[in-house]
């Protein structure tokens, strides 16, 4: 069973073409429902745009992914429990999702619904089963298994959904941690990570087509949970086997940009005595407009950001797991001393 470059090529060619094609119906969809972002003073678009574009990106990953699993095919080889486990677990986000995107859900429900959707996908063999030791080899998690499997899927989900601010900005920094996926899978020989990240890849990339700013439609709560989850279950994937290099350490540096802007909100809102919850205009993207970068450029350096974060994890394959480590801890202070020092120029008013 080999899945070379093409095969992966073809899935995610199918997953964009699928979205391109698909979305204009979700838009429709969007306006029928009332699921419609109406302008406001924490979002930079001046006319009403349609959400539930997420329904078209999940549609394209799970109906190409189902289809190249049921043809003949390097696919069809795989076990099916992950593709099931990744689907049924995706119901309930994509439900949640709609209902968020047309009426609103409180947090906490969206908590309970995502700590549910980890749950199912732990029944079918995804989790947490080893962390990497720095010291040396790996640790089994035993019963912690479960509810580091949750967290971790709760983590990855909502900082997808906190960095969703943008034109097109989740969708770039989905496309770039997925590309980065990929290819660590592909550098394991992972079958499944690859199956699972190529597909994700198109879809995100075909979705710019409609979300690229200025954009006609959003992916909303609906895409950015299902993107949240299934990355999740892509760097899960990965864990199963137990790879002392790999275990989590690559996916966080992967996805070290959405993560560190949602830990750092929760941290500025306890800070601060506010809902943690409790939606604000201070997270990156937002610091970077009121420094006067246009939405497009502002776009456009977090995706550099999230590029140079992915090439960084495919590098740390190939070194020390202590330098990975090392690596590791610079990279949060790199990035903890950019989020403080854009803090400061925001108070202050901007660049001098």
């Amino acid at each position: 069973m080999s899945f070379r470059v093409p095969y992966s090529l073809t899935l995610a060619l199918g997953a964009a073409a699928l979205v391109v094609a698909v979305t204009p119906v979700a838009m429709r969809l969007a306006w029928r429902l009332g699921a419609v972002a109406q302008p406001g003073a924490r979002h930079v678009h001046r006319e009403p745009v349609p959400r539930l574009g997420g329904l078209a990106i999940a549609l394209a990953v799970l109906a190409v992914s189902w289809l190249c699993y049921l043809l003949p095919g390097p696919a069809h080889q795989l076990e099916s429990r992950y593709l099931l486990g990744l689907t049924l677990a995706s119901l309930p986000i994509l439900a949640l999702g709609v209902v968020d995107d047309a009426r609103g859900v409180p947090p906490f429900a969206k908590l309970g619904v995502q700590a549910c959707a980890a749950g199912v996908l732990a029944a079918f063999g995804y989790g947490v089963h080893t962390l990497t030791n720095p010291l040396g080899g790996v640790i089994a998690t035993g019963w912690l298994n479960l509810p580091l499997t949750v967290l971790w899927v709760v983590v990855v989900t909502n900082a997808i959904n906190l960095i969703d601010g943008l034109d097109g900005l989740a969708s770039g920094v989905v496309l770039i941690a997925a590309m980065t996926l990929w290819w660590i899978g592909r550098m394991h020989q992972d079958f499944y990570v690859m199956f699972l990240a190529a597909p994700l890849a198109g879809a995100t990339f075909g979705f710019l087509r409609w979300n690229f700013p200025p954009a006609r439609v959003f992916m909303g709560d609906t895409g950015s949970q299902f993107l949240g989850l299934t990355l999740a279950a892509a760097t899960l994937l990965e864990n199963r086997k137990g790879t002392a290099t790999i275990t989590l350490l690559l996916p966080l540096v992967a996805l070290g940009l959405p993560i560190a802007d949602s830990v750092l909100a929760f941290a500025r809102r306890l800070v601060r005595r506010t809902h943690v919850f409790h939606a604000d205009s201070a997270h990156l993207h937002h610091r970077l407009l009121h420094l006067g970068l246009s939405p497009r450029g502002a776009t456009f350096v977090l995706w550099g950001v999230s590029l140079a974060l992915g090439v960084v994890a495919v590098l740390l394959e190939g070194v020390p797991r202590t330098v990975g480590w090392l690596t590791l801890g610079v990279l949060a202070l790199a990035l903890w001393i950019a989020f403080a020092a854009l803090e400061l120029m925001d108070r202050r008013g901007g660049p001098r």
